[in-house]
């Protein structure tokens, strides 16, 4: 269950109301005029089943509510309503199947954005992966895999396929490959800096069998990389997240750009040729799966969503906003 907040010009607010009280995935209304301040306008609160709201938002969207006024998309994670329970009985789906668009996009576009707390964790995360690769260590592997935040800007970039948003692309695309551009030059710096100190020797990095996959990719790597991004954009885009840890473990990204950091300290071209194609397979796994999956869910959920949006559609077409 989904609750919407709209603040909305007072010559839209009937045409609104009116629509949503007619939807069947509105299960409570409430209307407030003159109640907002900034902007100045009319509040409409109401309650919608998960897998009515993309045609809702769509109707707002295309009235300019968003442009003139203010959108609020909350969910609730627990809720107790009859007329809840029946809103979602009626409106065709199901709510863990869903994907509210507007939701997910602004999750990619919030979690790809280049900023300095995404090149933190991405660089601890390869730091984490070099430890763990002069180690020999798989837990270590294992929690700079956790660590690593680069799955959402790669499945932003299917997404941005899907939906045709062509900043995100650029944006996502940046963020990633500068997010492992600097934490690979800065975990290199750091590993010349233990290598002065005798910390790190190249014998170090001659025998260690049990994290030798992250320099050596083959075939199941890639396909690893497909089943866990279309595992990870099914958790981003449903009401269901629990599988989201699991991605993270399964994919090869963090530790092959620490293995990178490590053979650039130590001039080792087979270490850095091997962990770069690991790198760059694992992420076009994963981009391919996340658009792949991405397709399937919208092409599924579309024949409702047309159903549903003509639906909506008769109250105030008449009445639509000139432009």
């Amino acid at each position: 269950m989904l609750r919407l907040s709209i603040i909305a010009p007072a010559d839209l607010t009937s045409r609104i109301v009116d629509a949503l009280e007619d939807d069947e995935a509105v299960s409570a209304l409430l209307v407030q005029r003159g109640a907002a301040v900034k902007p100045p306008g009319d509040l409409i609160t109401c309650d919608l089943a998960r897998e009515g709201a993309n045609e809702v938002i769509d109707f707002l969207r295309e009235w300019r509510v968003h442009e003139r006024g203010t959108v609020h998309i909350e969910h609730s994670s627990t809720w107790m309503s009859r007329a809840g329970f029946e809103a979602e009985r009626r409106t065709p789906g199901s709510s863990a199947d869903a994907v509210v668009w507007a939701d997910v996009t602004q999750r990619a576009y919030d979690e790809s954005e280049f900023n300095w707390t995404y090149v933190s964790f991405m660089t601890l995360a390869t730091l984490i992966a070099s430890v763990a690769i002069v180690l020999d260590s798989q837990v270590l592997i294992i929690g700079a895999m956790v660590l690593g935040p680069e799955f959402v800007p790669v499945a932003a970039i299917g997404l941005s396929v899907v939906r045709r948003r062509w900043n995100l692309l650029q944006q996502a695309v940046s963020t990633l490959f500068g997010g492992f551009l600097v934490a690979i030059v800065l975990t290199a710096l750091i590993t010349l800096l233990g290598r002065s100190w005798g910390w790190i020797t190249v014998e170090d990095l001659v025998v260690r069998p049990d994290t030798a996959f992250v320099y050596t990719p083959d075939r199941w790597s890639f396909v690893v990389a497909v089943i866990a991004g279309a595992a990870g954009v099914l958790s981003l885009t449903s009401a269901k997240v629990g599988g989201l840890a699991g991605v993270f473990i399964s994919v090869t990204t963090v530790p092959a750009a620490g293995n990178i950091a490590l053979g650039i300290a130590f001039g080792l071209p087979e270490e850095i040729w091997g962990s770069t194609q690991q790198l760059f397979l694992n992420i076009a796994g994963m981009a391919i799966a996340g658009w792949v999956t991405l397709t399937v869910q919208q092409v599924v959920w579309h024949p409702l969503s047309v159903r549903r949006a003509r639906f909506i559609a008769r109250r105030g077409r008449a009445d639509r906003p000139v432009d």
